[in-house]
């Protein structure tokens, strides 16, 4: 019981992080001073930092020169472009849709598994990609070309979408590889290669930055991005998986778009319409179909 209770607080703890992540960047960004690669930048070097801290208090993994050149490509897709078109699309959309985009997780994955592994797909999680992938259409073509707070929520959204098919292509093709390792390893080593790669983008973004214009709100904003919603949320993740069944990891992921909608709607920067609840119900009918097969694993509950 003890143990069940630890895992429920860590997946609440990560997803509530995570749901919170969305209105924080909106605000970051919004004075425009804080550019969304800028951000990217800190989220990745960040985490690389205290991860990199974090493996020297536990057992040290060897990890061969093959395996470091893998952990580059995943870095890309997993952290580079997955964190990347995130921020990007969150910069022109609503909190709570960009949120409602990332549970659509487990169906991109199932689907890829499919394209690529050959997996095979019962008529469940059939049904279930079909109708959140509905929800997912409704949700983007219905969004208003002017909702409080965005620029350009159907551009957005598709890059929202963009990300998670970026994070479900790595938890497909690297798939049997992550498994080799633990998470502080993989998470190091990933977040050291993606901060490396993005260099090239980086170095003109961070050069053009005005830094005395950060205020001290933007920072905290920063911070609570680096050290909540990217270390500590994937340190909870990890425990959850290892504490809870698959399908109840899953589910907690409904709570992100929960907590995005109330805090967006509170701050003003986000609201509530009728083609949204359409696509609130379709997703996480969708999503439910699909985590509730017993054949989902674990490894389909990342950000």
């Amino acid at each position: 019981m003890i143990l069940n209770l630890k895992g429920h607080l860590a997946m609440f703890g990560a997803n509530l992080t995570w749901g919170l992540m969305s209105p924080i960047v909106k605000l970051v960004l919004a004075s425009g001073v804080v550019a969304p690669m800028l951000l990217v930048d800190f989220r990745m070097a960040g985490a690389a930092v205290l991860f990199w801290i974090t493996s020297l208090f536990l057992p040290h993994e060897h990890v061969p020169a093959r395996d470091k050149l893998l952990l580059c490509g995943a870095g890309m897709l997993g952290i580079l472009l997955n964190q990347g078109c995130f921020i990007l699309g969150v910069s022109m959309t609503t909190p709570s849709e960009a949120s409602l985009v990332t549970t659509t997780m487990p169906m991109w994955v199932m689907l890829l598994a499919w394209l690529i592994l050959r997996e095979p797909i019962s008529l469940k999680k059939a049904g279930g990609i079909a109708i959140g992938a509905s929800g997912a259409l409704i949700l983007m073509l219905g969004s208003p070309s002017q909702s409080v707070g965005a620029s350009n929520p159907l551009l957005g959204d598709i890059i929202v979408l963009t990300a998670q098919l970026c994070f479900a292509l790595y938890l497909t093709l690297y798939r049997n590889f992550i498994r080799r390792y633990s998470l502080v390893t993989l998470m190091k080593w990933m977040f050291l290669a993606a901060s490396v790669l993005s260099l090239p983008v980086s170095v003109p973004v961070v050069t053009a930055t005005d830094w005395s214009a950060i205020s001290a709100v933007e920072w905290g904003g920063i911070a609570a991005v680096v050290l909540f919603a990217t270390y500590l949320a994937y340190i909870c993740v990890m425990t959850g998986q290892k504490l809870l069944r698959p399908t109840v990891v899953g589910i907690y992921n409904y709570l992100q778009p929960v907590v995005a909608t109330a805090v967006g709607i509170t701050l003003g920067i986000d609201r509530f319409t009728l083609p949204k609840g359409i696509a609130v119900v379709l997703i996480f009918s969708g999503v439910w179909l699909v985590t509730s097969s017993r054949s989902l694993e674990s490894d389909r509950a990342g950000k």
